[in-house]
């Protein structure tokens, strides 16, 4: 439930992914979340609230033209994209920008189930403000101790965790703001991308560390995507691994690696949404050449 302290709007479940480090692939998952709940029969809007990079914008309205000049029906959720530079700039203006912020959210929710909200990586007062909103955090990060660094510190020597960090605490406030307002604890997801597919001392490293702070911090972890070429090759076309992957969407003929993808984002939306994601598993299948 969307709530304001002076209206209530109808319930929505709001998904936010953030992280205050750049380069974790948090518009990839935030497209490919949108997408699946889509294909899922959900009624989508998406909030970029990056107004510098507007990746996340960039990422939709690429599938929006690509989807025009293939002739193919890609579904695509009703987009808003915050412009906070050119519309709200100045501390004098961050009551409007707050004001615009939960009318754009109370306005989205009275026709849509879900809203999918980018952040940018950094702190700002918006971005505070969708995390105290987050129904869902998802929190993409790459396996490795320099991304690790934005949820703990941990000792040089042991690798064990030795305190919390920044985002944590950005995390923790936001909860504390919602146990204020009576609203339920945002479910905290971090996931973990760019894994490599053998065992390594650093793999065991960080999800040992991992392990040590969900407990501390109130998150479940799971396993995200994989380095893959064809996840980049997607951005410019606006194209998702959970699309129908035939050569007419793709623009080529698919590879074997378009189908392991395709079953890689079934496997995490079902892990994300706590449950299988059974409209996305029955999605037609790439023919992999």
């Amino acid at each position: 439930m969307i709530q304001d302290s002076s209206s209530s709007v109808p319930c929505v479940r709001v998904i936010v992914v953030a992280n205050e480090k750049g380069g974790s692939g948090k518009s990839t998952v935030a497209v490919h979340v949108a997408v699946a709940l889509l294909k899922l029969g959900q009624r989508v809007a998406t909030i970029d609230l990056d107004s510098r990079q507007r990746s996340f914008t960039h990422y939709i309205d690429n599938r929006l033209a690509w989807a025009r000049q293939r002739g193919k029906d890609l579904p695509a959720p009703s987009h808003v994209c915050f412009d906070e530079e050119a519309e709200f700039t100045g501390a004098d203006n961050e009551a409007e920008g707050r004001a615009a912020f939960l009318n754009a959210l109370e306005t989205l929710s009275a026709d849509h189930s879900y809203i999918v909200i980018d952040t940018p990586g950094h702190d700002n007062y918006l971005s505070r403000l969708a995390h105290e909103a987050a129904d869902t955090l998802i929190t993409p990060m790459n396996d490795s101790f320099v991304d690790l660094d934005v949820l703990g510190n941990v000792d040089a020597e042991s690798f064990a965790v030795s305190g919390i960090s920044h985002y944590a605490a950005v995390v923790e406030d936001a909860r504390r703001e919602r146990q204020a307002a009576g609203k339920p604890d945002t479910d905290w997801i971090v996931l973990r991308n760019r894994l490599q597919t053998l065992t390594s001392r650093n793999k065991r490293f960080v999800g040992e560390a991992l392990n040590d702070l969900s407990k501390q911090l109130g998150f479940r972890c799971i396993e995200g995507l994989a380095e893959r070429v064809v996840f980049r090759e997607f951005y410019p076309r606006g194209l998702t691994a959970i699309d129908d992957i035939d050569e007419l969407t793709l623009g080529t003929r698919p590879t074997m690696s378009h189908a392991t993808a395709q079953l890689e984002v079934q496997n995490l939306i079902a892990a994300l949404l706590g449950a299988p994601a059974r409209g996305i598993e029955d999605a037609p299948q790439a023919n992999a050449a």
